[in-house]
C-alpha cells in the first residue's frame, strides 16, 4: 500500500485551494467577523459564517498518526473490525485489515468490479450488525462495467477473507453522469441499513432528481436486509415514512440531496448525521429525520436556485452551513463522539472540509449551531470512523494516512 498519485473530485473540486471560505471557528484568543444568517425556513436554524484573520484549533485536542503509520492508496472507509483490527477500504476498491503496528492483510478485493475514475470507485463499506455471526460485509460501489450504476452488494467473509464471487446483488441506481454517485451504506440501531445517495449529475441537477420521489437517486434510503437472498434481496419496513404512497418509493427515508457524500447514524440515539456538499456555494450539515425534504434542487443552503420559481413550504433546513471562498470547497460528513478520551467532545457532531482540511465540532446548544474548529489536517479528509474503543479515526485521501484524534 502506497500513497495513491490520483486527484478525488468532489464535484469539479480538484485540490484543496479549489474555493472554499474561511471555516467557522469559535476561539476566544484569535479575532473573530462573525455574519450570521437566519434561514427563513425554521427560526433555530442558523447559517453562520466567520472570517477570522488567524486559525485556531481545540488546544485539547490533536490528530495523531495510528496504525503505525501505515498509508494507504485513496482510502475511503475506515473502521473496527471485531477482533480489535481496523479495516480500511480503498476507492480502488482494496479493503484491508491492519494490525496497531501497521501490519496488513487483505480482506476483500474489489478491483475487477469498480470503476474508480474521478470521483467513483468504492464508495463506502460496512460491517453487517450480525457480522460475527453471519460474515456479511455490505459495500457500495460505482460498477466497472454497462450501463453506468452505484451498486449495493453483499460479500461473505470466512476467516478473515472474502472474494469478490461471494457478491450478492442488493440494489442498483442507475446514475445519468459520473459525478456525485457516492454515498455511504450504514446500519442504524435499529437494525435496518441505511444508504446515501447522491443525485448522480453535474453541478445543478440538469436530470432534475432531487425532488423526484420515484428514483432512488438525491435519497437516503432506509431498508431490511437481515434475510437477503437472491429472490428477495431486501423487505422496505413498514414504519418507513413513505411506505403504502404511490408517489413515492417506499424505500426512501428523506430526500432532496445533492451530494450525502458522507453519513453517519448516532449509536445512542440512532439520529441520522451527513454532510451535503454543494454546488456553487454553500455546504450543508443535515440531522436526516423520516420523511424529510432538504431542499434540492430548491435550495443550496439558504439560495433559491431559481427566484422565479422557489417554493419553500415544506422543506427541512440543514443544521448548518458554510460559504464557499479560498481554499475551502466541499463538506466531509463525519460522526457524533462517543468515545471516552474527549469528554468535552462528548455528543458533538464532527465533520470536516476535504479542501482546507479543518475538522470541525458542531455544537448545537439553545437551538443555534455553531460549528467550531477543534484540528486542521494536513491533507484532504475524506471520511470518518471509530476504532475498537470508539475513538474517532479520519483518513487523508491525499496522504493515505489515518489519524486518531486524541487528547494533548
Amino acid at each position: 500500500m502506497t500513497r495513491g498519485s490520483s486527484v478525488m473530485v468532489m464535484d469539479g473540486h480538484l485540490s484543496r485551494t479549489c474555493c472554499g471560505s474561511v471555516m467557522v471557528q469559535r476561539c476566544p484568543e484569535a479575532a473573530r467577523y462573525p455574519f450570521a444568517m437566519r434561514l427563513a425556513l425554521v427560526a433555530i436554524t442558523v447559517s453562520l459564517l466567520v472570517l477570522l484573520a488567524t486559525a485556531c484549533s481545540d488546544p485539547g485536542v490533536r490528530l495523531a498518526p495510528a496504525l503505525a503509520g501505515t498509508t494507504f492508496d485513496r482510502p475511503v472507509e475506515v473502521g473496527a473490525y471485531p477482533d480489535g483490527r481496523t479495516f480500511v477500504a480503498e476507492q480502488g476498491g482494496a479493503i484491508w485489515l491492519v494490525e496497531d503496528d501497521g501490519a496488513t492483510a487483505s480482506l476483500l478485493d474489489l478491483g475487477a468490479l469498480v470503476d474508480d475514475d474521478l470521483g467513483e470507485g468504492l464508495l463506502s463499506v460496512a460491517l453487517d450488525p450480525a457480522f460475527e455471526e453471519n460474515g456479511h460485509l455490505w459495500a457500495w460501489y460505482f460498477a466497472a462495467d454497462e450501463p453506468p450504476r452505484a451498486t449495493l452488494a453483499r460479500f461473505k467473509v470466512v476467516e478473515g477473507q472474502a472474494g469478490p464471487g461471494s457478491a450478492l446483488v442488493v440494489l442498483e441506481a442507475l446514475q445519468p453522469g459520473y459525478n456525485q454517485n457516492g454515498g455511504t451504506v450504514r446500519f442504524g440501531p435499529d437494525g435496518m441499513l441505511y444508504l446515501s445517495i447522491g443525485d448522480g449529475s453535474a453541478s445543478l441537477d440538469p436530470f432534475e432528481q432531487g425532488q423526484d420521489t420515484t428514483t432512488l437517486l438525491a435519497t437516503v434510503i432506509r431498508i431490511d436486509v437481515s434475510a437477503s437472498t437472491a429472490a428477495n434481496p431486501y423487505v422496505v419496513p413498514a414504519d418507513n415514512p413513505f411506505a403504502g404512497r404511490d408517489d413515492v418509493l417506499p424505500e426512501i427515508f428523506a430526500y432532496g440531496f445533492r451530494n450525502p457524500f458522507r453519513m453517519d447514524i448516532d449509536p445512542e440515539s440512532g439520529d441520522v448525521w451527513l454532510g451535503d456538499v454543494g454546488a456553487s456555494s454553500t455546504e450543508e450539515v443535515n440531522r436526516v429525520l423520516p420523511g424529510g425534504n432538504y431542499g434540492w434542487s430548491i435550495l443550496e443552503g439558504a439560495r433559491c436556485l431559481d427566484a422565479g420559481d422557489c417554493d419553500t413550504g415544506g422543506l427541512s433546513p440543514p443544521v448548518a452551513t458554510y460559504e464557499h471562498a479560498e481554499g475551502v470547497c466541499a463538506v466531509i460528513g463525519g460522526v457524533i463522539y462517543r468515545g471516552d478520551a474527549l469528554d468535552h467532545l462528548l455528543g458533538r457532531y464532527l465533520f470536516a472540509d476535504f479542501c482546507s482540511g479543518q475538522v470541525l465540532a458542531l455544537d448545537t446548544r439553545d437551538g443555534v449551531a455553531i460549528p467550531a474548529v477543534i484540528a486542521t489536517l494536513e491533507g484532504a479528509p475524506v471520511t470518518f470512523g471509530r476504532d475498537a474503543n470508539g475513538e474517532v479515526l479520519i483518513a487523508d485521501y491525499a496522504g493515505g494516512g489515518i489519524y486518531r484524534l486524541e487528547a494533548e
